[in-house]
């Protein structure tokens, strides 16, 4: 009978470390990934600068019948590469994953997020999160579409089947207005324009009245039409790019003022 008792206490201590480890662990976990989990545009000095950290790791999502074209990847990393200042460097990570069924609202975007990414912020790496939808936002419509969104300090979704349907999956049309959408969205994680209300220009001098948190320059990268458009526009849109001969960059008398504000290039 004591043998048995002593058995049981024996069971029920175990059972209660482990429960508590566990318990340990998955606080541990919340509490690393909630670095990754701020306001939009509050880690613009971390991602920025070399304050806080030294070196800066980019997860890119995607199923395969929605990867982003190569140019686009070499693009990106070189328009990263330019803006940050990271001594120990960026890194590029790409995770494949199942296509999940669209459309998307900001919610379920999330939701795929918190179960594929793999990268979060740790010691002085800062990690970014980009997911390349197999759907549509749930909140296009007959006359508009939504190409991206930054939607947390550190994560953005490109709405890549959207970017697949309004180029015909023309290469060059799709690689034009893939990198310009990436781009444009990484500028809203960097706190572009105003997205904090920090920036060292005055909102009625930098940012469009008529589209909130978007440049009034019409050649900028953050105007407003690199990230929704209506699509009676979109073949123009992508002619502008064309003639452009490269990705719009952002504006020097106004972004890249408030880039190096913070830190950046």
């Amino acid at each position: 009978m004591n043998c048995f008792i002593k058995k049981f206490t024996f069971i029920i201590v175990l059972t209660l470390i482990t429960f508590s480890c566990k318990e340990d662990q998955d606080n541990q976990i919340q509490q690393s990934r909630a670095e990754n989990r701020k306001a939009l545009g509050s880690s613009a000095e971390d991602l920025l600068s070399d304050d806080s950290y030294r070196s800066m790791t980019v997860e890119m999502v995607y199923s395969p019948a929605y990867k982003p074209t190569q140019q686009t990847l070499d693009a990106f990393m070189t328009f990263i590469n330019a803006r940050v200042n990271k001594p120990d460097g960026v890194s590029f990570i790409e995770t494949i994953i199942s296509d999940q069924n669209g459309p998307f609202s900001i919610s379920q975007i999330r939701n795929i997020e918190n179960e594929q990414r793999t990268v979060y912020t740790q010691a002085d790496d800062i990690a970014v999160y980009v997911y390349f939808a197999s759907g549509n936002a749930n909140s296009d419509t007959s006359t508009t579409v939504t190409l991206g969104s930054a939607y947390q300090n550190t994560s953005i979704v490109i709405y890549e089947k959207t970017l697949q349907e309004v180029t015909n999956n023309v290469l060059d049309d799709l690689t034009r207005l893939e990198a310009t959408t990436l781009h444009h969205e990484f500028g809203h994680i960097f706190g572009l324009v105003n997205i904090q209300n920090d920036d060292i220009h005055p909102g009625d001098t930098h940012e469009d009245p008529d589209h909130l948190k978007h440049c009034i320059i019409g050649d900028c990268l953050m105007y407003f039409e690199a990230q929704s458009i209506t699509k009676n526009k979109i073949k123009t849109r992508l002619q502008d790019l064309k003639a452009l001969q490269n990705i719009p960059s952002f504006d020097p008398d106004f972004c890249i003022q408030d880039l190096q504000a913070k830190g950046g290039n």
